[in-house]
């Protein structure tokens, strides 16, 4: 295991920086340390665990920018961030006993899906449109299922909270990153305590990149909401495909082992 400050260690501090900043505009962070965290020898289980520390620092640290310039309320949004709370709990507790390759191998044709969807929607902007659920509804279905996932697997969580946000609740796209951050940073609560509660974190790492990942995140805040989106739809899409490529890249994803390679 890395020592603190070595060359190691000051490597996940940098990937952290980067990570909070691609993470606060389009989500996707993950895509970066948890590989990150694998390389540098911590065990799998204790990499989601780690991660879902230093993610919490990042989450929060953008959900903070979003509201203090009015772009979520969190009174108003405390509902649904217990729902996602819960719904990470549950996954957490499910990823510490249960193989998730069914689900590694679904999650590639997923955020391809949500990149072309956000490719070619040519009406998706910074302002609100129709909603298509009610807001009770969406708080009870969408919310704890996304945040289960985040619980049980993570990458692409925030992909999957923009979708939810803007084809469902008719948000507009900076609105729906900052609630996107909000309900992230609950669900990184939930599953970072059960974690924490199993002893499957790497605390110095774990705080190290969080530090980091808090201060990448405020830049990458204040550059979504300079630019609206412009900078998020085609960050949202990059980021999407390149976590598909990355995950079907994988030596160990299940749609390789059965296809024989």
């Amino acid at each position: 295991m890395p020592e603190f400050f070595d060359t190691l260690t000051l490597l996940l501090i940098f990937a952290a920086f980067i990570a909070g900043i691609i993470d606060s505009i389009a989500g996707g962070g993950g895509m970066i340390t948890i590989p990150a965290l694998l390389l540098a020898g911590i065990p799998p289980v204790e990499a989601l665990g780690t991660n879902k520390l230093q993610s919490l620092f990042g989450s929060s640290s953008a959900t903070i920018a979003y509201a203090r310039k009015g772009y979520v309320n969190i009174r108003e949004q405390w509902p649904e961030a217990i729902a996602s709370l819960v719904g990470s709990v549950l996954g957490a507790l499910l990823a510490i006993i249960l193989p998730v390759d069914i689900m590694r191998a679904a999650l590639p044709a997923l955020l391809m899906a949500i990149a072309i969807y956000f490719a070619i929607k040519p009406n998706i902007g910074d302002l609100d449109r129709s909603r298509r659920i009610g807001p009770f509804l969406f708080g009870v279905t969408i919310v704890p299922l996304i945040g289960f996932y985040d619980g049980l697997f993570g990458p692409g969580t925030g992909s999957f909270f923009m979708l939810a946000f803007v084809a469902l609740a008719g948000y507009g796209i900076l609105k729906a990153t900052a609630h996107t951050k909000l309900l992230n940073c609950a669900s990184n609560v939930g599953a970072f305590a059960t974690f924490a509660l199993v002893g499957q974190i790497n605390w110095k790492v774990g705080i190290s990149m969080g530090v980091a990942q808090f201060i990448g995140a405020q830049i990458g805040a204040s550059l979504a909401m300079r630019i609206g989106s412009r900078i998020i739809k085609p960050l949202l899409i990059v980021v999407s495909l390149a976590l598909a490529i990355r995950l079907l890249m994988d030596p160990t994803n299940p749609l390789r082992q059965w296809a024989g390679f």
